[in-house]
């Protein structure tokens, strides 16, 4: 007798705990989506067909509370209890992720400051993207006629083309953070590469603009733009509209200046956000120019005899994303590195074919430096601080005309 009614009352239990469980379910079940119901019903009803409330009593003998017996055993029988569960992990699971992406964005920030001062001024207050350090095979002391002679690009055989360390030697400079194989530089892949312009200009095609605004040149005059690296980049804006009839936008917003004094520490980021924005208004635009000039000794002049005049020289840079150090920067990713490197290296052939001694060898470093915008991105370094205003100006002309000829393909 007491055996039935004790069973009675584990069977009240029982029946009390799955109908408040019951009702908890179609209160949680309001919150979920069709789909989830739908799978909840369809394992209710196959499970129900299948059995009638199983194995009330356990098999083994562990110790188990009253509390988690019958826990257990309602998950046993009551279809669609594991669905819940998952669906309350998902959601936990999102919020970690949220919380692992919020704490990295320190660290993120911390990289990008980082690559900004890499490209920013040194203690001697030259640039870093460049100056007279590590140019090995360059020694441009007084003039351009001091730089020792390179292979003309006319005389350069396919055997040589395809020989890695020639190509190196004679068209790049690698800087000391970064290094680069023969499958990273595929020199006659990228030669081969179809760079020419597929927008027409009744869209903009080319946009121009300068992280560095503030550059400023020997003979510059204080508070006049005309006569910074803006106003160079003006006249080449200029040139490209009007003697090869491209749409160019030239952006001239200041990137290095925070609360009144100059200060590159975020100046890739900042120019990243503008151009980002330009670029969404303006899907059209394939190439994508940030003009800068170099940061070398007092002593030295990065200048040419170009049709008789007095020219500054220019270098195209490339960053890879990639330290000798550390391998890939995972945080820095740019898909467009074989493009950026096609695109400088088309420039480079160019000038040497048709205005020898106009480009200083190729710049190789770390970092991504915002070429990842658009595949067609050049960072152009035209003179230096020791050049005049006109000799920058001077070498918009060459500069104009070789990009119409990788753009053209002629």
């Amino acid at each position: 007798m007491k055996k039935k009614e004790a069973g009675k009352t584990i069977s009240a239990v029982i029946w009390i705990f799955l109908l408040a469980l019951a009702a908890y379910i179609v209160i949680k079940g309001l919150s979920l989506d069709k789909g989830t119901l739908e799978t909840i019903m369809l394992n209710i009803q196959q499970q129900a067909i299948e059995t009638y409330f199983p194995g009330l009593t356990r098999s083994d003998r562990e110790e188990i509370s009253p509390s988690s017996w019958l826990l257990e055993k309602t998950r046993q029988q009551i279809p669609g209890m594991d669905i819940l569960d998952n669906k309350e992990q998902a959601e936990e699971d999102e919020k970690t992720s949220e919380k692992i992406v919020e704490e990295n964005q320190e660290f993120l920030e911390a990289r990008l400051i980082e690559e900004n001062q890499e490209a920013g001024p040194d203690s001697s207050g030259l640039e870093i993207t460049g100056g007279a350090e590590g140019r090995a095979g360059e020694n441009e002391t007084q003039s351009a006629s001091a730089a020792p002679a390179r292979v003309p690009v006319t005389d350069i055989s396919l055997e040589q083309f395809q020989d890695f360390d020639f190509v190196i030697r004679n068209f790049y400079t690698v800087d000391s953070t970064t290094s680069i194989t023969s499958e990273q530089l595929n020199a006659p892949a990228l030669v081969q590469m179809d760079l020419r312009m597929k927008t027409g200009n009744d869209q903009p095609q080319i946009l121009i603009y300068h992280t560095h605004s503030q550059e400023e040149f020997i003979d510059s005059v204080s508070g006049d733009a005309s006569t910074t690296i803006v106003g160079v980049g003006s006249y080449l804006a200029q040139i490209l509209k009007e003697d090869y009839g491209y749409n160019v936008i030239h952006v001239t917003d200041t990137f290095d200046i925070v609360d009144g004094k100059l200060d590159r520490n975020q100046a890739y980021s900042y120019a990243q956000e503008r151009i980002s924005q330009v670029l969404e208004e303006n899907p059209s635009i394939e190439v994508i120019i940030d003009l800068h000039r170099d940061g070398v000794a007092d002593d030295q002049r990065l200048v040419t005899d170009l049709n008789g005049k007095q020219t500054a020289k220019v270098m195209f840079f490339n960053g890879l994303s990639r330290t000798r150090q550390n391998g890939e920067i995972s945080y820095l990713p740019n898909p467009y590195i074989q493009d950026n490197l096609a695109f400088s290296l088309q420039m480079m052939l160019a000038c040497e074919k048709y205005y020898p001694d106009f480009a200083r060898t190729i710049y190789l470093r770390g970092y991504r430096y915002n070429l990842h915008l658009r595949p067609k991105t050049l960072l152009v370094e035209c003179g230096a601080q020791t050049n005049t205003v006109e000799e920058e100006m001077n070498a918009m002309e060459p500069l104009a005309d070789v990009l119409n000829k990788v753009l053209t393909g002629t």
